[in-house]
């Protein structure tokens, strides 16, 4: 943000900008004015860098991590490189347990994605205390030690204050707090009479951040864990105070993204987006979800991209993916791909609904092949090129280039056969 705003067009610069929809230049003028971000610590050496914000194709992100009951290095280390094949802008280490700095190392040296964590999720775990116990310097000390190992961006929940604890108590909530971050500083302070450190020592975070240049992920603490919740007194003052540190962030050089709601009904989401980029200032949006019911356990991923697409078509610039097991369990490598697929959709159907430059592309090549039958060509153009394969081998039409759902009463071979002059019998 510095060189950008001194007119410096940086390698990670230029690079973003090869792979998205704007110039150097442009891209330049977005970074400088934090509309955009490049999230790029200088200790993530094999990093491609990756540029998230307005203007710009919507991003995805890849949630994994190591747990108490699933602390298994090998296949969460293969949900990591499965994530990069299938084309995840950014991976989300969430450990909680264990060695979590050996994995966040090892992913660091895997990962040519950008790589987020939540310190504070790593806290207890880290140094092996109670959680009040644990005292504010320490908590600055575990940022630091993340953004030592070549941590991109990190959800910091700094909008949860004393004063937004107060309120929270005073409206109460269908499902209280749901985000691991805000329920355990909502704790800490209580229990210690404390201010959120994150909150009172934001300086000193922020300090930490120009140094490595991590990107600050401001967390959504008072996101809504159902849609009753939804747009409530907790989630706007949070954000009234995560517009105020989005200026601070700015003043120190701090690249900054804002995290969004949770469960919403669709209704409410157009306006959410509307109102979170006009209260912090234009700052890219990083939305978790929207899930917009909350019926559909084991189908979530689905849910999640209904919201996430409208989300994304509002103003949403970058998509955390939700999978089948989101509510249920950590998510395996199937459900990891459930995931990635469907959030791939939603970000690329809210391309097209913004009118990003070149976004339809893809769909007119697609058109095309399905046009002309050209059935390896609609295979290699697809978000996901394996399951219609698959479907495809599994049930032949013994009619040339048809398939079994019309055989040779398949309107688009009917319709290039006549236009063609050929002769159509049925």
């Amino acid at each position: 943000m510095d060189a950008a705003r001194k007119g410096i067009i940086t390698t990670e610069i230029e690079q973003a900008a090869a792979s998205d929809a704007l110039s150097p230049q442009e891209l330049m003028e977005q970074v400088a004015a934090g509309t955009a971000v490049i999230p790029a610590n200088k200790n993530h050496k094999n990093l491609k860098p990756t540029a998230i914000g307005r203007g710009l194709t919507t991003k995805i992100n890849v949630n994994l991590g190591i747990s108490k009951d699933c602390c298994n290095f090998d296949n969460e280390i293969e949900k990591v490189k499965t994530a990069i094949i299938m084309k995840a802008d950014a991976i989300m280490d969430l450990s909680c347990f264990g060695k979590t700095r050996d994995f966040r190392k090892l992913v660091v040296e895997t990962s040519p994605a950008m790589l987020g964590t939540v310190p504070i999720y790593d806290a207890i775990g880290f140094y092996g205390k109670n959680l009040t116990d644990i005292t504010a310097e320490e908590f600055l000390d575990i940022v630091e030690v993340h953004a030592q190992d070549g941590v991109d961006f990190m959800t910091i929940h700094a909008g949860i204050n004393r004063e937004t604890a107060r309120r929270f108590k005073k409206t109460g909530r269908l499902t209280n707090i749901v985000s691991r971050g805000g329920s355990l500083l909502f704790a800490w302070m209580e229990q210690t009479g404390n201010e959120n450190p994150f909150y009172e020592y934001y300086d000193k975070i922020l300090d930490i951040f120009a140094k490595y240049d991590v990107t600050i992920s401001l967390g959504d603490a008072c996101r809504p864990g159902c849609i009753y919740d939804a747009t409530d007194a907790s989630q706007i003052e949070e954000l009234i105070v995560l517009g105020e540190l989005t200026k601070r962030a700015w003043e120190k050089n701090v690249q900054v993204m804002i995290e969004g709601p949770g469960h919403m009904a669709l209704n409410e989401i157009a306006a959410n987006m509307l109102f979170m980029k006009k209260l912090c200032h234009g700052a890219p949006l990083y939305v978790l979800g929207p899930i917009t019911t909350d019926i559909a356990p084991g189908y979530d991923h689905i849910t999640s991209a209904i919201g996430g697409a409208l989300a994304a078509a509002s103003g949403a610039d970058f998509l955390c993916y939700v999978t089948p097991a989101e509510h249920l369990r950590l998510p395996d490598i199937d459900d990891m791909k459930e995931g990635i697929i469907a959030s791939r959709i939603a970000a690329h159907s809210g391309d097209i609904a913004k009118g990003i430059k070149g976004a339809t592309d893809i769909d007119y090549k697609m058109s095309t092949a399905r046009k002309n039958l050209d059935w390896e060509g609609m295979f290699n153009l697809a978000i996901d090129p394996i399951k219609p394969r698959s479907y495809r081998d599994s049930s032949k039409s013994e009619y040339e280039n048809s398939c079994t759902m019309c055989g040779k009463l398949c309107a688009v071979r009917t319709m290039n056969r006549v236009l063609s002059g050929k002769k159509v019998d049925f």
